[in-house]
């Protein structure tokens, strides 16, 4: 019984929301609103990205980017291929017109922390050098914190009731969200990478739901609050194959060329990790204040079940040229379950490309030419389906800016992506993203000294 009154409060809520001609979204005066993106009520909330500046200015390659100086938590196998210590945070702003068939476009602006994370090999590379061995095993870790959903919504909707001369005004309100923080373990031994990642998933998300008589005293009001908190593991395993081209030296020898060709995979299982829910229903009146309780209950225990995902990608690199990658990545979302809220959405895929120029890396007078160029675009598909099934595609912009800081190079990423997000029969989103990444670079960690 009471989770057919879920399903009937779901569907009602969702109607209200999205299938009224006079639903509309809560603005200032003058027409835009912070953090509100209607979609989030549903599931877990909107996801956020998982890809840092420089890969996300390549349209998001994660499945075959590997950089001897740039973090990739999407596959972990990329940590072993790390020559220093990188400390990357992001931040991200966005603006996005908000549009409906019903009401005149508004402008949302968002932004937060995109990521922030600490990677770095467990050998130093100068002790090869200075020892003069060239090893064939390589271990890389790293660590990370970043949010993987977010919610943030005000909706209000208004029901005109004819026999009565009023109106029943429902609003919607949503905020928090989850987050991930992710343990990788990478391992190359010559070409072959191999990776694996524990992550830790938590959060709490409210959503309520406020339906009101708007002319009339003597009408009865309801209030509808529900929490839910998460918390538990998760994991992802990754492969990376790296071929260098070789040809001979002056001495006859084999040597690479700096042209190299990258297959990369990533996947996981389903996880299943556990929730915590309360929930308020209550019915008053202006005149007596709280008249009845619906339905309420404090800490109920139940589970969610993620879906598996897939991903592969292959990249073609000249070191310190151009490279040039392509991914394509899917997720059986029609296997997730919520306990606390019953929810039936569609498996999805994204396909992403990207390239990278550098003029002249050697370049003494000229830092334009020394500056990394990056381009690229996507297409995926999102679980969430409103009549038809949500897409979120566009291109994307990025630049790389070395700095030098102490004989060492650090970066400054900038990405900006352009792209449309919903469906054109309900809520969609025309935005512009710009993410900011700061990358710092440390080559003395491990460093073993000698002295004679």
């Amino acid at each position: 019984m009471l989770k057919t009154f879920r399903r009937i409060s779901l569907l009602c809520c969702l109607l209200l929301t999205i299938g009224h001609v006079s639903a509309q979204i809560s603005t200032t005066d003058n027409n835009t609103a912070k953090d509100n993106s209607p979609y989030s009520r549903l599931g877990l909330g909107d996801f956020t990205s998982p890809y840092y500046a420089g890969a996300l200015g390549m349209g998001g390659l994660g499945a075959a980017f590997n950089d001897p100086f740039q973090t990739n938590m999407v596959n972990p196998a990329s940590l072993s291929f790390l020559r220093t210590t990188s400390y990357e945070v992001g931040l991200f702003a966005q603006y996005a017109s908000l549009n409906s068939p019903s009401n005149d476009p508004i402008g949302v602006w968002s932004g937060n922390l995109q990521y922030i994370s600490l990677s770095f090999p467990m050998r130093n590379p100068i002790n090869e050098v200075l020892d003069q061995k060239k090893r064939d095993v390589h271990w890389g870790m790293g660590i990370s914190l970043q949010p993987y959903t977010t919610v943030g919504y005000t909706l209000i909707s208004e029901t005109a009731i004819t026999e009565d001369n009023t109106s029943v005004i429902t609003a919607f309100n949503g905020r928090g969200g989850t987050y991930k923080f992710q343990w990788a373990n990478s391992v190359k031994y010559k070409d072959l990478s191999v990776g694996v990642s524990l992550g830790y998933l938590f959060g709490k998300i409210i959503n309520e739901r406020d339906v009101a008589f708007q002319d009339s005293d003597a009408g009865f009001n309801n209030e509808f609050l529900d929490e839910l908190s998460i918390n538990g593991v998760v994991w992802n395993f990754g492969v990376m194959y790296k071929y260098s081209f070789k040809k001979p030296n002056k001495k006859g020898e084999l040597a690479n060329t700096g042209k190299s060709f990258t297959i990369g995979a990533y996947g996981s299982s389903d996880n299943t990790i556990s929730t915590n829910s309360s929930q308020l229903y209550r019915r008053f009146s202006r005149n007596f204040g709280v008249i009845d309780t619906l339905s309420a209950f404090t800490e109920v225990e139940g589970e969610v079940t993620l879906p598996a995902t897939f991903g592969i990608g292959v990249m073609y690199e000249d070191f310190n040229k151009i490279r040039v990658g392509f991914d394509f990545s899917a997720s059986q979302w029609s296997n997730y379950r919520n306990d606390a809220k019953p929810e039936s959405f569609d498996n999805t895929s994204r396909t992403a490309f990207g390239i990278e120029y550098i003029p002249d890396v050697n370049s003494y007078n000229n830092y334009a030419k020394r500056m990394r160029y990056r381009f690229g675009g996507y297409y995926e598909t999102d679980p969430r389906n409103i009549n038809e099934q949500l897409t979120n595609y566009g291109i994307t912009l990025g630049l790389g800016l070395p700095v030098i800081l102490r004989n060492k190079t650090s970066f400054v990423n900038l990405s900006v992506e352009a792209g449309k997000f919903g469906t054109d029969t309900s809520f969609n989103e025309n935005y512009i993203k710009a993410t900011l990444g700061f990358t710092l670079n440390d080559n003395t960690w491990f460093f073993k000294r000698k002295f004679e």
